[in-house]
């Protein structure tokens, strides 16, 4: 489905992964579909299983007129806020496609302005346009990929599972084990503390 009010048939929609995590990047996709795309499955990528966010990331990337992923690293979220490094990567992951859209779509209610490009920040969009749904399975497939692969380096986080959000075995690993250079260092990592002494 297409956004309705303005009807290019090139917009592009945008989404972030990672946003509340503890460790790893946060990772942003934008993808223009095809007009007539239709997919029974494509939702939110927070309602849909890894299994089906895994089955539908090579299918939109092969539909898809255009797309482009990028990651923001630790050190860049702690030095400018998660906030800005979330519309970074959703910048990032803009100027990989060779296609210019005549509209972005934006999951959620900030953005910054694009090469002039019009953008309309749409509230729970990845529940409500398919651009913006496929730019999040794309986003969290992406960083979830990253996230097992940093795994192997440091197992006992469980990344591989948690991927890096704040789950009670993530905080328990970080009380026992302390932060890895993958950690956001700016954020609160464990309740307890006020702020972290290096």
């Amino acid at each position: 489905m297409l956004f309705a009010q303005y009807k290019y048939p090139d917009e592009a929609g945008t989404d972030e992964a990672g946003r509340g995590c503890l460790a790893g990047p946060v990772t942003a996709a934008c993808i223009m579909l095809p007009e007539k795309f239709e997919n029974g499955i494509l939702n939110d990528s927070k309602q849909l299983s890894e299994r089906h966010r895994y089955d539908l990331a090579p299918l939109l990337r092969k539909e898809a007129l255009d797309y482009g992923v990028c990651h923001i690293y630790e050190e860049k979220i702690d030095e400018i806020n998660i906030l800005n490094a979330s519309i970074l990567a959703m910048h990032g992951a803009l100027e990989q496609m060779e296609k210019s859209p005549s509209l972005i779509l934006v999951d959620g209610n900030r953005f910054k302005p694009f090469k002039q490009i019009p953008h309309k920040c749409i509230i729970k969009g990845d529940s409500k346009y398919s651009s913006i749904a496929a730019a999040s399975v794309l986003a969290k497939t992406y960083r979830d990929t990253h996230m097992m692969q940093l795994h192997q380096e440091f197992p006992m986080y469980n990344w591989a599972k948690n991927k890096g959000y704040p789950t009670k075995e993530h905080r328990d690993a970080i009380r026992k084990y302390g932060l890895t250079k993958y950690h956001r260092k700016s954020f609160k990592q464990l309740p307890e503390q006020m702020r972290l002494e290096f």
